[in-house]
């Protein structure tokens, strides 16, 4: 008899980070919601716990390679978990940082397209405009039995005649490949009845014909077999004459290759790759398929037009590596006999070319910015240099490709008069009712219907997850952690997959609470599958509309850990919990009413990036302001792509030099208020950590502190030990295996890289003889497994350490 299937997961002893040995039941195909208070331990048990502790399961069942690292692989610090299907993470963070994925390719929409587009496409000369489409020599004999103007045809093709070649040579190819009838010269000549003197070398154009056919009464097949013929000697092309019409200018070229037949020009064969900018054969050759280019840009070279050179209108030339620079630049102005103190905006044009680009002004010769920038690019292979240059470098869309990324081949092929082009830049609502509307003929309804199906499907699913507004060109790592998540949740419903686990992290982040519904019925959707959603989440509909709640709680970090409750929505209503208490309305926000902000004012005006319609913005300075409006309303590109970008490359043209800061500033006519902001910071959904071994100490500068500690004991100074030692990024004092990191990084090939536990320091990233070292019974390691609120009883007196402690312990991460 076989063993009753489990009905539910059961989760028994977790422990894992602050979770304090708990048992959970999570039941099978339902909609399950871990909720409670920030820091109680809900990520714990869902993904370091459940979701871990299934990736462990699938990897165990791959090959060799993969199970001899089992043994390192950490299993999650529980007992048992029983009833565990293969699991599925969609988490919040946005993962991609390459800018060749877009939406399109990383929902599969965009692989369909080219399928749809290499199959049903119709090819245009880009020069002629005239439509191109291959003849096979099937198709070519029924063109030519369907031709209306003439009954009788001379199926030939045309001979190039080297200058080598003599008239007697030419006629024995002839004859020895069957061939006895010619055009030659618009006359149809027999090589058996030509006139004595005659030579076949000096005719052009010169056509050989394959065969006479007349329509009606020669066979179809020796009409394919003739132009097949015509094909296989005439380099793929075939040349009809009608019987009676035989000048050069009466011929009609058919051709096996996609060719014009207005400028003779040969294409490439429409198929996938074409459209692909991943791909050599489709990317614009100008751009690699990036569809702009980076270059200098005279707005970052010069910040503030109101400042003079003294001031350092030329802003590399203000580094203090390049004060020869700015030397010679002052010795320039003084001999051209240009204004040291007056602003850049008032100097002569003329003056301004030459200080940047360089040249001659008043018979003396500058170098300029511009040049020299683009001598440092021979040492690009040094990161300060590239850090440096970027800051003053920004996008320009390829003048090749005008952005589209592809070839002017594939920008050329369209379906029912529209180029894949126009169809990945119109919003994903517009897209779907275009492919509705679809003519059925535009295609062999084998080729097209099911790709219209499947694109009309994927389609859907991202209208049902709320992003009707984005299209399918948009950049991938330009999404909201919450738009990055949706979209893995549209893919996860386009697979086939039943009875798995999908453990989600807070998918109602980024959502106005307009569209809190869709997420619960794409959730319900994965469940109706045979599915388990597993879900962290704050937001009270979610709660609501949830199969099962677990709460856990009632505090963060060391006082959480524990399930204060377990059961239904219903129950939960009344249970005597924080979540509780705000579903039954005993808890809130207290009512603080503000008074209406006077100003000073930053004001946007003309702001028209993406989806935004010229409009004006005002935002009060000294206030807490709050851009608000339901998905994709526009608020990160007011905020982000217009207002930042724009503060960020006046106040801090060179500050960065990543690609983020290189990217183009949103289309706006002027931002006016910008002179009363002294700087600008963005904080957004981007991990904060430049490096693997960056953690919360390091961040708030609170490390350094606690380096000097451990440093000043009586046991580091014996030893020589500086603070340098209790530091995890120089060789002192790391363990030289993993060198920091605590961890190593096993590459699994076909799945994400697992990272193992360091043998050698057994995670603890330092040397032994560093960790030997002890300042109030605890090793730097030791310090750094502290909770913050732990940190902060431990360091209490060391002002160094407690600063940056606290705030972090204030905003909820003790």
């Amino acid at each position: 008899t076989s063993l009753p299937a489990a009905t539910s997961i059961v989760v028994r002893g977790a422990r894992q980070n602050n979770l304090r040995s708990i048992d959970v039941e999570i039941p099978h195909g339902s909609l399950s919601v871990v909720t409670g208070v920030s820091g109680s331990g809900k990520s714990s048990l869902a993904l370091e716990t459940v979701y871990a502790e299934g990736q462990r399961r699938y990897v165990a069942s791959l090959s060799t390679y993969a199970q001899q690292f089992l043994d390192r692989f950490p299993r999650p610090a529980v007992d048992a978990i029983e009833g565990l299907p293969p699991a599925v993470s969609i988490e919040r963070a946005n993962p991609i940082l390459t800018r060749r994925s877009t939406v399109g390719t990383a929902t599969e929409v965009y692989d369909y397209l080219r399928l749809l587009y290499a199959r049903a496409g119709i090819l245009h000369c880009p020069s002629c405009g005239l439509p191109i489409a291959p003849h096979t020599a099937t198709e070519a004999a029924d063109r030519v039995m369907a031709e209306a103007g003439a009954s009788a045809w001379l199926i030939t093709f045309a001979l190039t005649v080297s200058e080598a070649l003599t008239h007697d040579v030419l006629v024995d190819n002839l004859r020895s490949l069957g061939f006895i009838r010619l055009l030659a010269g618009g006359r149809e000549v027999h090589i058996e009845e030509m006139e004595e003197g005659s030579d076949l070398t000096r005719a052009i154009p010169l056509f050989v014909v394959v065969d006479r056919v007349r329509v009606g009464s020669t066979p179809r097949a020796r009409i394919v077999e003739a132009i097949e013929r015509a094909y296989a000697e005439g380099e793929g092309e075939a040349v009809i004459f009608a019987r009676g019409k035989t000048a050069p200018e009466h011929g009609r070229s058919l051709s096996r290759e996609a060719r014009c037949e207005g400028c003779r020009r040969t294409f490439p064969e429409p198929r996938p790759t074409l459209f692909s900018f991943n791909s050599p054969y489709g990317a614009c050759p100008e751009c690699n398929g990036f569809g702009n280019l980076l270059e200098y840009d005279p707005a970052r070279i010069v910040p503030d037009p109101a400042r003079s050179l003294a001031e350092g209108a030329l802003d590399p030339w203000t580094k203090p590596r390049y004060t020869r620079r700015r030397e010679r630049l002052r010795a320039f102005t003084r001999e051209a006999g240009l204004s040291w103190k007056a602003p850049w905006s008032d100097l002569p044009q003329r003056a301004r070319d030459v200080l940047l680009a360089g040249g001659r002004y008043e018979g003396i010769r500058f170098e300029g910015v511009l040049p020299f920038l683009e001598s440092l690019e021979a040492k690009k292979y040094k990161a300060y240099v590239r850090f440096f240059l970027r800051g003053y470098q920004s996008y320009r869309l390829c003048p090749a490709c005008g952005g589209s990324r592809l070839r002017p081949e594939a920008v050329s092929v369209t379906v029912g008069g529209i180029s894949i082009v126009d169809v990945i830049r119109w919003p994903l609502s517009r897209l779907a009712d275009w492919l509705t509307g679809m003519d059925p003929d535009a295609a062999p309804a084998g080729v097209l219907g099911p790709v219209r199906r499947e694109l009309e499907r994927r389609v859907g699913l991202l209208l049902a997850v709320g992003l009707d507004y984005l299209s399918l060109d948009r950049l991938t790592r330009t999404l909201s952690g919450g738009e990055a998540q949706r979209i893995a949740i549209a893919n996860a419903l386009g697979t086939p997959l039943t009875g798995g686990l999908y453990v989600l992290d807070e998918p109602s982040v980024g959502l106005h609470a307009r569209d809190t519904g869709r997420i619960v019925d794409l959730l319900r959707e994965l469940t109706s599958h045979g599915n388990t959603a597993l879900v962290v989440e704050h937001d009270l509909d979610i709660v609501r509309a949830a199969d099962h709640v677990i709460e856990l709680g009632p505090g963060s970090g060391a006082a959480g850990g524990r399930v204060v409750f377990a059961g239904s929505p219903q129950e939960l209503v009344d249970a005597d919990t924080v979540t509780g208490k705000w579903l039954r309305g005993e808890a809130g926000l207290a009512g603080n009413r503000r008074p209406t902000p006077k100003g000073p004012w930053l004001t946007v005006r003309g702001a028209r990036a993406n989806n935004l319609s010229c409009i004006d913005a005002a935002i009060p300075l000294g206030t807490l302001t709050a851009v608000t409006g339901v998905s994709g309303s526009g608020k990160s590109t007011l905020v982000h792509d217009v207002l930042y970008r724009a503060l960020a490359a006046r106040l801090a043209p060179a500050a960065g030099g990543g690609a983020r800061e290189a990217e183009a500033i949103g289309a706006h006519d002027a931002i006016e208020g910008m002179e009363r902001v002294s700087g600008v910071v963005l904080v957004d959904q981007s991990p904060i950590g430049k490096s693997p071994r960056s953690n919360p100490a390091t961040y708030v500068k609170a490390f350094d502190a606690i380096r000097n500690l451990f440093a000043a004991t009586p046991a580091a100074r014996r030893r020589g030990f500086t603070a340098g030692h209790f530091s995890f990024n120089t060789a002192a004092g790391r363990c030289p295996e993993c060198r920091g990191d605590g961890h190593e990084r096993i590459e699994m090939i076909f799945l994400p890289d697992v990272f193992v536990k360091c043998e050698a320091c057994r995670g603890r990233r330092y040397r032994p003889e560093v960790l030997a070292v002890k300042w109030r019974g605890h090793s730097i390691a030791d310090a750094l497994e502290l909770t913050i609120a732990e940190a902060l009883e431990f360091f209490r007196g060391e002002p160094g350490v407690g600063g940056g402690l606290w705030v972090l312990q204030a905003v909820g991460l003790g």
